[in-house]
């Protein structure tokens, strides 16, 4: 069984988010309270990892409401059954399961599949022999024998020829074994105690499943269980006789060594025998330990997976899924690069996941975007779940994950910048920077605005859409001359989603120019020439030299003029001849007037 995402309702600030992947890795990114650790321990509830309390359910919204929980919880998982566990269940390959817990109740897990109309058929294989046999002889059927087994086998027959109806239903025993399971590694105060069980835990589990072992552990099992049901009958036996009006009283023990294994405590000490007080070590070491112990379980989990092909069963490995919270916390880059390393170790395994929730911008940015999920806090304090997609099409992340890495946003630009400003190429790329900077202020960083050249420009104006779609800021800043690119039609910009009036600049076009270089003075171009392309020194380069190209395509008429006369080098290209100008600049006046207007709307953009 294969989880492939979850959806949580009414779990901490989770009021109601979906589709969470679960993919090789996915990425929880976000603010502290932003709602990582509630959907790291909403997978928990999910799998039976973590006890639901009245803390974890949601306080509900609405005038007459304030203070009270809601009344129910749950966590649904869409998930892919192998073949065996197909043949076993009778269900389809896609299924989705949920854990719920409504108040006062324990929680369950059930799935969404077909069952009779008939509510007494419904959940068979939780019934007594007794209950069983009741049923069959309700509905005049004849099994092959008398055992609990004969009766159901009747009893499921017939139900399957009775008319059905969807809904939610407890789910199997056996797929509730088969659910994927959980390595937890904690968030930036776990001890390497902690660590290390996890970590041990995983190898119990393993060995519970042993065939050599299973037989004796089995065994064990069912003899505790039958002491316990001796004791139980003189239980019941004590509750019927204090309280006759109940006929029926049955307890059914359940013995498993499953959750036997409790703790695993680290001792560590010094080359001269000195023992290690880890508690008051400094949480760079504790870190250190703690990596220790992930980079061995991925070399335990790669272990399992061989051994797993080896034997060549017909029921696949179990899924495993491995979390992290916060792992780079108080380790240095270089060990920062090494969690990077094991967590992409484990992604390559056939049935392991990783889910990592990070303030890491190498982490975020060292996946694909479409495997970054962005969690914020909306107005009513509840989470917010971001992705790059679009429901109307499943290949759109893939495309726009591409479009992206294409035009140079890092995924972190994508999800945490408030502003996109678009320009043409690498000339306007090396220099708004500079000039921003100069005429604001301070960067474009700290102004929270990410520059991305449109060299595609089909793709990076399908960007600017989407971005636009999903309620990103945006600012398209071209030359005046681009209106005749195809790209860059009115009728796209519009289709694109575009505002012409506040979200497209057109260098030039309110000053009769055509293009960024013939907003700088003739005076300044003669400036940098002399001091980066120098003629002979007896014909230095005056404002008359630039002044005679314009009226035509200045940019390119000025390059050959200064590559064709400079004595020892000239620029390389037209993006390295605007640089050399603009990094002459020295006071926000000299940036051309049109450039601080258009810098000052998108700087109000992403504010």
């Amino acid at each position: 069984m294969h989880l492939n995402r979850f959806s949580a309702c009414g779990f901490r600030s989770l009021t109601h988010v979906t589709d969470i992947p679960l993919g090789s890795p996915t990425i929880l990114a976000g603010r502290n309270d932003g709602g990582k650790s509630a959907v790291l321990a909403a997978l928990a509830f999910l799998l039976g990892e973590h006890r639901l309390t009245d803390e974890d359910r949601t306080y509900e919204q609405g005038e007459g409401l304030k203070g009270q929980r809601c009344a129910e919880t749950w966590v649904e998982g869409g998930f892919t059954l192998d073949a065996a566990e197909q043949a076993a269940s009778e269900l389809h390959s896609e299924l989705r399961i949920r854990r719920r817990s409504r108040a006062g109740e324990a929680a369950c897990w059930e799935y969404y599949g077909l069952v009779p109309t008939d509510s007494r058929l419904h959940g068979l294989g939780r019934l007594l022999r007794k209950d069983l046999a009741d049923l069959v002889r309700e509905f005049g059927l004849t099994p092959s024998g008398t055992l609990k087994e004969d009766l159901l086998a009747a009893l499921t027959a017939h139900a399957k020829t009775l008319p059905q109806t969807e809904q939610w239903q407890p789910l199997p025993k056996q797929l509730e074994e088969r659910l994927p399971r959980l390595l937890a590694f904690g968030g930036r105060d776990e001890s390497p105690d902690d660590a290390v069980r996890t970590a041990l835990n995983s190898c119990y589990e393993t060995y519970l499943q042993d065939e050599t072992l299973q037989g004796r552990v089995r065994e064990i099992e069912a003899e505790i269980t039958q002491r316990l049901e001796k004791e139980a009958d003189s239980l019941c036996q004590h509750i019927r006789q204090h309280c006759a009006e109940f006929v029926g009283v049955e307890v059914k023990p359940e013995v498993s060594f499953k959750g036997g294994f409790k703790r695993a405590p680290l001792e560590v000490s010094k080359a001269d025998g000195e023992p290690v007080d880890l508690t008051r070590s400094g949480q760079g070491s504790t870190r250190r330990i703690a990596l220790a112990v992930w980079e061995w379980t991925s070399n335990l989990l790669e272990n399992n997976e061989l051994a797993a092909a080896a034997e060549q069963d017909e029921q696949e490995p179990t899924q495993t899924i491995v979390v992290y919270d916060e792992p780079d916390t108080h380790l240095d880059y270089r060990h920062q690069r090494t969690v990077m390393d094991i967590i992409r170790k484990q992604c390559a395994l056939p049935h392991v996941n990783v889910m990592v929730a990070t303030h890491s911008m190498n982490l975020i940015d060292g996946v694909d975007i479409a495997d970054v999920v962005h969690l914020k806090l909306g107005p009513n304090g509840r989470t917010l779940v971001e992705r790059l997609q679009d429901d109307t099409h499943d290949g759109i992340d893939f495309h726009l994950g591409r479009i992206a890495a294409a035009v140079g946003l890092r995924n972190s630009v994508l999800l945490h910048e408030r502003c996109f400003l678009a320009v043409e190429g690498p000339t306007e790329q090396q220099s708004v920077p500079l000039l921003f900077r100069l005429s604001q202020g301070l960067s474009l960083q700290a102004a929270g605005i990410a520059l991305w050249a449109c060299d595609n420009n089909e793709g990076a104006l399908h960007l600017a859409g989407y971005l636009v779609k999903h309620e990103r800021t945006v600012m398209l800043m071209v030359d005046a001359d681009s209106r005749a690119n195809k790209h860059f039609k009115t009728e796209k910009l519009i289709k694109a989603g575009l505002d012409l009036t506040k979200q497209v600049a057109y260098v030039g076009e309110s000053d009769g120019y055509k293009e960024l270089e013939e907003l700088f003075s003739d005076a300044q171009w003669a400036a940098a020439a002399n001091a980066h392309w120098p003629r002979p020194q007896e014909h230095l380069w005056d404002a008359d030299d630039f002044a005679a190209h314009r009226g035509s395509k200045f940019s390119d008429r000025i390059l050959y003029m200064i590559k064709e006369q400079a004595t020892e080098k000239s620029p390389n290209g037209k993006a390295d001849m605007l640089y050399g100008l603009v990094s002459m600049l020295t006071t926000a006046e000299e940036v051309p007037t049109q450039l601080r207007d258009i810098f000052t709307e998108v700087q109000a953009l992403a504010c």
